[in-house]
């Protein structure tokens, strides 16, 4: 009787636990050097509502100060990833919903759909017709992204660098709890008034070369919890903590008999 008893409290205590797969890469060969290709990078294209940094340079200091009404971040003025909601809000162009900026002299300009190089060439098409020999600068205000779910400091991320791997947004969030699904990582993207959900399984190298392995703005990582921490949060965890404490007593009193 008394090993039956024993046997129960075992098997109710083990059949909550299961091992679970807490390394990145587990499926790279142990060597001392490997190499791997990576996707290439894609440029992101300027969309609605970002917030741009144009900054304007010519011979000309009062042509400098018509074009260049705000502050911008300096590109490695710091290292500091975490949220600033005063870098987000500086003085900036925004982008309209038909993908326009208004730029001072030359009015509305089209830069929705273009990249960075794009926008800036078509800029420079413009301004040659008013200053001589621009020089332009574009920048995001907004490029941020957003990690959320089983991580230790899910927050949203301002990106200076304006280049971003999972595994570094990751990173920034304080890594992954022990409860993390590090096999079915989701990223949402919106895309052409489309929302794209792809899964990600950070355990295989296979990751590497998904074209959603360079984070895009505004993007969203969320971690999905493993089973084990829903059990945990459930009502049945208060149960079984109960049986097992009430089996206890029961085998504490049949050895004494």
């Amino acid at each position: 009787m008394k090993k039956i008893i024993f046997c129960l409290i075992l098997f109710t205590i083990f059949s909550s636990c299961r091992s679970r797969n807490l390394a990145y890469f587990s499926d790279i060969e142990n060597r001392d050097e490997i190499s791997e290709p990576l996707p290439e990078v894609r440029e992101a294209k300027i969309r609605p509502d970002d917030i741009l940094s144009i900054t304007v340079t010519t011979i000309n200091p009062e042509a400098n100060a018509l074009f260049n009404t705000g502050e911008v971040i300096e590109q490695g003025s710091t290292l500091d990833y975490r949220n600033t909601r005063s870098n987000l809000y500086r003085e900036g162009y925004l982008v309209d919903t038909n993908g326009n900026i208004d730029f001072p002299v030359i009015g509305l300009v089209k830069v929705g759909g273009l990249t960075r190089n794009e926008a800036k060439n078509l800029l420079i098409d413009k301004l040659v017709k008013v200053v001589k020999d621009p020089i332009i600068n574009i920048r995001y205000l907004n490029y941020r992204i957003t990690v959320v779910g089983e991580v230790n400091r899910p927050d949203t991320f301002t990106i200076p660098s304006e280049q971003i791997t999972i595994f570094q947004a990751l990173g920034m969030a304080g890594d992954m709890t022990a409860f993390g699904k590090r096999d079915n990582v989701l990223v949402m993207r919106k895309e052409n008034g489309m929302l794209n959900l792809k899964r990600l399984n950070l355990n295989k190298k296979d990751v590497l070369t998904s074209s959603y392995f360079y984070l895009q703005p505004n993007d969203v990582v969320y971690v999905e919890p493993d089973k084990a921490k829903g059990i945990q949060a459930s009502t049945n965890t208060q149960f079984w903590a109960i049986a097992t404490s009430i089996l206890t007593v029961i085998v504490v009193l049949v050895s004494r008999i």
